[in-house]
Formats: C-alpha cells, sequence, structure tokens
C-alpha cells in the first residue's frame, strides 16, 4: 500500500493571518477564501497561532451590538497552534483528528514556518483513494 503523506493532500495556499489584523478583517480574508480556519503567522512566517470561525463568531457579534471593531486577531487567536508536518501520515492524521477535532490544521516545516494546511475534507479524499486503489487491486 501507498504510503500517504500530508504533503501530498494539504493546501498549498493557506489563509495567513497577522497577530495585529483586526479580526473583521481576518473574518473577510477566512469568507473570501473559503476556508473555515487560518494560520497566524510572524513576520518570517513561523506560525505562532491559529484563528477559526468559531473563534471569531462572539467578537463579531460583540462588534455589531457595540459598533466597534477594536479587536485584534491577537486577542483571540489559539496558542499555540496545533500543527503537523508535511512528511506526517495521513492515516496518522486521521487518528489525531478524531482524538483533537479540529477541522483544519497548519502545515509546517522543521523550522515552524508556514507551508500549507490540511483539513478534514482532503484527509477523507486521500483515504477514500487509498481504498478505492485497494479494491481495484483486489479485483
Amino acid at each position: 500500500m501507498e504510503s500517504l503523506q500530508v504533503c501530498d493532500y494539504m493546501n498549498h495556499h493557506p489563509v495567513r493571518l497577522l497577530a495585529d489584523m483586526p479580526v473583521a478583517e481576518a473574518v473577510e480574508c477566512l469568507l473570501n477564501s473559503g476556508q473555515s480556519g487560518g494560520a497566524v503567522i510572524d513576520d518570517r512566517a513561523r506560525l505562532i497561532g491559529f484563528l477559526s470561525e468559531q473563534d471569531c463568531i462572539a467578537r463579531m457579534v460583540e462588534s455589531c451590538y457595540y459598533r466597534e471593531q477594536v479587536c485584534r486577531v491577537k486577542d483571540i487567536m489559539q496558542s499555540p497552534a496545533l500543527s503537523v508536518k508535511p512528511y506526517m501520515s495521513v492515516i496518522e492524521l486521521a487518528q489525531q483528528l478524531v482524538k483533537d477535532m479540529p477541522r483544519v490544521y497548519p502545515v509546517v516545516d522543521d523550522d515552524g514556518v508556514l507551508v500549507g494546511s490540511i483539513n478534514r475534507a482532503a484527509v477523507l479524499k486521500a483515504i477514500d483513494k487509498q481504498l478505492r486503489a485497494g479494491y481495484e487491486v483486489a479485483s
């Protein structure tokens, strides 16, 4: 059976957010990208946190109520962020997804630099492809 690695199924163009970015701007980035969360990076593209749609909802409601946008990404991001390496096994990641439950994982190299992201759908696609290939060989 062929080895499934994260790098073969990851999104190579993940959302990149900055810690000092207003949450409203970060939400716009997420909505425009169609991604449910984004990596928060420093000036060297190293992962420093993660911001999900869920993290943003309460602050956006609060902003609507008070008619002000004072919250920054750094105020509500998850840090440290869970991340995976590009050479990690998709099967190992699937087992981690069951346990940790995030929808998206940032993918970082050995220096902590963001190189992509992988979500549940990509993991399912990889496993499905592997299973279908196994069925075809068995037939």
